[in-house]
């Protein structure tokens, strides 16, 4: 099957009535200026495809991957389908209501349709704007309105992880203060999953889902331990494992041998969770069950946020867990991991995506250049 560019050549150069391979003027023209030539202008719906079709095509020009571009415009034709109109025609109130209603899914999914929806939009009104209102009367208007526009929209912000010394300097502070807590068990627990998040990198829904039977104290130098991490092109979850190293390990035997055992259900239950709630409804509580809920990723981010806040040096105000991921891998890169074993570290399928948590690794390309020129001239005196 032909991809992308294989086929928009060959429909750009039907039109013209050339050949695939004679496409070089055929190329520049625009949909824009082939829609007035259809034998219906006013056919709202054939322009809507037309701009779908040319959207596709200026964000192929980016070098996204087809299933990326299909993606793009999916919630679109989504909303559109719904109410059977064309998308300058919705309201805020029709978006609003299909995706609190029909539409609605997981927040994270439905905060990348109303964005996705919302980028297409711009380059209606950008490219098609003046056009549609002549023809059509309607000014081109993203139904995602600005009080409804969501704040995240999308992770462009450049992530800056404390320094390995602040993140040392914390974590000693807090246990310091360990002793003095009004919960002891509970700040152990918060403390030590603290420590294995950035020891191991793992995600905060990750580590909150860990039981007592996901951990291998045999695997590896210093045992690993079990992780149902995301899925990837709708294969779903996908298990992982995740390590511990020396310290890790050595924490984390200390707290199921001293703190574990301190919550209310059974500890030797490899079905309990590794980290336990210590909240239980007083329906649950009756019950006596041996297995007790697990801490929810919220909490974990809400306690992190709080002693980070109370104990973290430096220029960088808060920790939340992805931050943390972002810091192992930049501080083990920068310890000398080379690029593929931080990519088995955060459970990564492409590189590329490792590549993006070390924007803001310490390197020296002069240090680098000098010293691989010293390599070789040492390697070529040991020739000659």
């Amino acid at each position: 099957m032909a991809d992308f560019r294989t086929r928009r050549a060959a429909a750009v150069a039907a039109e013209s009535g050339g050949t695939a391979a004679d496409t070089g003027l055929a190329d520049v023209e625009t949909l824009q200026s082939r829609a007035v030539r259809t034998t219906n202008p006013e056919d709202e719906a054939t322009f809507y495809l037309e701009t779908l079709a040319e959207y596709s095509w200026a964000r192929d020009v980016a070098g996204l991957a087809p299933s990326t571009l299909k993606s793009l415009i999916k919630p679109v034709i989504e909303v559109c389908e719904y109410y059977d109109c064309v998308p300058w025609r919705l309201t805020p109130r029709e978006f609003d209501r299909y995706f609190s209603g029909p539409g609605r899914q997981h927040r994270a999914t439905t905060r990348k349709k109303v964005v996705q929806v919302d980028n297409y939009f711009a380059f209606l009104e950008r490219r098609y704007g003046g056009e549609i209102s002549r023809r059509f009367g309607v000014s081109v208007e993203s139904p995602v309105d600005l009080f409804n526009r969501p704040r995240h929209r999308g992770d462009f912000a450049l992530r800056i992880p404390p320094t390995e010394k602040a993140m040392n300097d914390f974590f000693a502070a807090w246990r310091v203060d360990l002793p003095h807590s009004r919960k002891y068990p509970i700040a152990a627990r918060d403390y030590v999953m603290a420590k294995i998040c950035y020891l191991s990198g793992v995600r905060a829904s990750e580590l909150c889902a860990v039981k007592i039977g996901d951990v291998h104290w045999e695997r590896g130098q210093w045992g690993r331990f079990v992780v149902t991490g995301k899925g990837a092109r709708g294969s779903g979850p996908r298990q992982r494992e995740a390590f511990l190293f020396a310290e890790g390990r050595e924490l984390l035997w200390w707290y199921m041998e001293e703190i574990r055992g301190q919550f209310c259900d059974d500890p030797t239950n490899d079905a309990g969770p590794l980290w336990p709630s210590e909240r239980l409804p007083a329906a649950v509580a009756a019950l006596n069950l041996a297995v007790a809920p697990a801490i929810v990723p919220e909490t974990f981010r809400r306690t992190l946020k709080q002693f980070s806040r109370r104990y973290l040096p430096g220029p960088v105000p808060e920790l939340y867990p992805h931050l943390m991921r972002h810091a192992c891998a930049t501080h083990n890169y920068e310890n000398g991991m080379p690029l593929w074993d931080v990519q088995k570290l955060l459970g990564h399928e492409w590189p590329s995506t490792t590549v993006g948590y070390l924007a803001s690794a310490g390197a020296d390309p002069e240090r680098t250049v000098l010293e691989s020129t010293q390599r070789a001239v040492r390697r070529l005196g040991m020739e000659g």
